[in-house]
């Protein structure tokens, strides 16, 4: 269902209620009016010698006199006989002789009694609101005991008595008799005893009387229709920036949310927009991430793919010639034999490098915090290189302390970081030297783990950016040419990672020493 119908029908469904509300509300009004100028109209009509003549023939007494005119419908804004509107007591109305003569007429059969001069004048006035004619008001006469003399005089209710006894007026609105709709209004005259104490007057309506029932059509049913038209125009500004803002977010999903979505206004329609571009630009960030990753990725496989290449060639060529020496009989020679371990050596290292450089790129999330003993990786890192560093004839070192110490970390990356360090000082070291890691305490529960070489070292311009990316300094390109640069970069990181500290500096026994700092596992940890 479109917008503009559905609030056409929702604006349907608050007039069309409201409006016979409101007309529920009127009727009311007009009743209580029309009941108080009943009331007034006829205590005017007895103090003004209806009394006299009631009394004088009570057993015939019944006056049928034109409706009174509500506040609302009398002619000039005069007022009335009961002091509402109209004329005063005694002066000549419009269309009718004055009260007491043209006013009163006789019985309802048509007998003529005193004070019964004829029926009363009909003309415009008598036309009530919606251009119908009001209906007569019948006045009969009651004693004390609520008892009427006159044969033609209806049967009292309890609700009558009791009301009139209360407030001096009862009230009964609106009661069916003979498909016809009957007030009756009780009144208790100012006077006490006699056979006219109390006075009924009764107006019959008919059943189609716009007193009860709804205006015509034409009354309400015009209002209503504007008021609905002028609700569906309003509504097409509205509907014409919804349409816009959906043909813009479309455009901008068509162009992989790269153009805008533009924002309009101050309203609820606004709001909306504005979350769109929100959204858009979550989407765009999103996009931009995955981007980055995929990048990444492909980085990872040329990187992969391009420093794996060299080593592995030079590998197949020692295996090659070691097979041929085989199938000739030749003694292996032990420096083609300790080639081929570092070229293997080389590529494990490269591929374990590669595949921790992409995991940190990927993020923290997928870091594992576990307890560490430093002095088992320790161990387990000088044993991985011996094989690397006896061809070297480099000594590999240690010092740790007696009892475990306990870190919380990600143990392959630490191991990762850790042994990086020390395949450069084999790699970059010199023959016959030594690497050493030394691993302290202090009485702070932080740690310092350190590993020192004695190799030619890094001069200090150089120093600074060894942290970086894909950076080799001069020496480490003359001597390992096939070096990725990726080894301290990755160590970094990984520092960072954990929130330790790393310190690089020259040794004093000439090479470079590398330090990690930072805080030892707590008993709550």
């Amino acid at each position: 269902m479109k917008l503009r119908l559905r609030l056409a029908l929702t604006a349907v469904a608050v007039t069309v209620p409201t409006a016979f509300a409101l007309v529920q509300v009127e009727h009311s009004v007009r009743r209580r009016t029309t009941d108080e100028v009943i009331a007034g109209s006829t205590l005017a009509q007895m103090q003004s010698g209806g009394r006299e003549r009631c009394e004088s023939a009570p057993d015939t007494w019944m006056v049928r006199t034109r409706s009174p005119r509500p506040p609302w419908e009398r002619e000039g804004g005069g007022p009335g006989p009961d002091g509402v509107g109209g004329p005063p007591p005694g002066a000549p109305s419009p269309g009718g002789p004055p009260p007491g003569t043209g006013s009163e007429m006789g019985s309802e059969t048509g007998a003529r009694g005193p004070g019964n001069d004829g029926p009363p004048q009909r003309g415009a006035r008598d036309q009530g609101p919606f251009g119908r004619r009001m209906p007569p008001v019948q006045l009969f006469p009651f004693d004390g005991q609520f008892v009427s003399r006159n044969a033609q005089a209806p049967a009292l209710d309890d609700d009558l008595r009791e009301g009139v006894r209360a407030s001096g007026v009862g009230v009964r609105r609106y009661s069916k008799e003979d498909g016809a709709l009957v007030q009756d209004l009780l009144l208790r005259m100012p006077w006490e005893g006699g056979p006219c104490e109390y006075v009924l007057a009764r107006r019959v309506e008919p059943a189609d009387s716009p007193e009860v029932g709804l205006p015509p059509l034409s009354i309400w049913g015009v209002p209503t229709l504007i008021l609905l038209s002028a609700m569906v125009v309003a509504l097409g500004p509205v509907v014409q920036r919804l349409r816009r803002l959906t043909e813009e977010v479309r455009a901008s999903s068509g162009s992989h949310y790269r153009q805008p979505v533009t924002v309009r206004g101050h309203d609820e329609i606004a709001e909306l927009a504005r979350a769109f571009q929100e959204a858009r630009e979550e989407i765009q960030a999103q996009m931009a991430h995955q981007e980055a990753r995929e990048q990444t990725l492909r980085d990872f496989l040329a990187n992969t793919t391009h420093d794996v290449m060299t080593p592995l060639t030079v590998l197949q060529g020692h295996l090659a010639a070691m097979q041929q020496r085989l199938r000739t009989g030749d003694a292996l020679e032990p420096d083609l034999m300790n080639s081929a371990m570092g070229e293997a050596h080389y590529m494990a290292s490269l591929v374990h490098n590669l595949g921790a450089a992409a995991r940190l790129e990927a993020g923290a999330p997928q870091v594992q915090h576990a307890p560490v003993d430093l002095n088992a990786l320790v161990s387990r890192v000088l044993g991985r290189h011996q094989p690397i560093a006896r061809p070297r004839r480099i000594a590999l070192e240690s010092g740790v302390p007696a009892t475990p110490t306990w870190v919380m970390g990600d143990e392959t990356l630490l191991e990762q970081a850790v042994s990086n360090v020390v395949l450069n000082g084999i790699r970059h070291g010199r023959e016959d030297g030594h690497v050493a890691v030394v691993l302290e305490t202090t009485r702070q529960q932080t740690f310092h783990l350190r590993v020192i070489d004695d190799g030619p070292g890094i001069p200090e311009e150089e120093r600074s950016r060894l942290l970086e990316r894909r950076f080799r300094g001069n020496a480490a390109r003359t001597r390992a040419p096939q070096g990725q640069g990726l080894g301290l970069h990755i160590v970094n990181n990984v520092v960072e990672l954990h929130g330790w500290t790393l310190t690089l500096a020259p040794s004093e026994y000439g090479g470079l020493e590398v330090g990690f700092t930072g805080p030892l596992m707590t008993p709550t940890d």
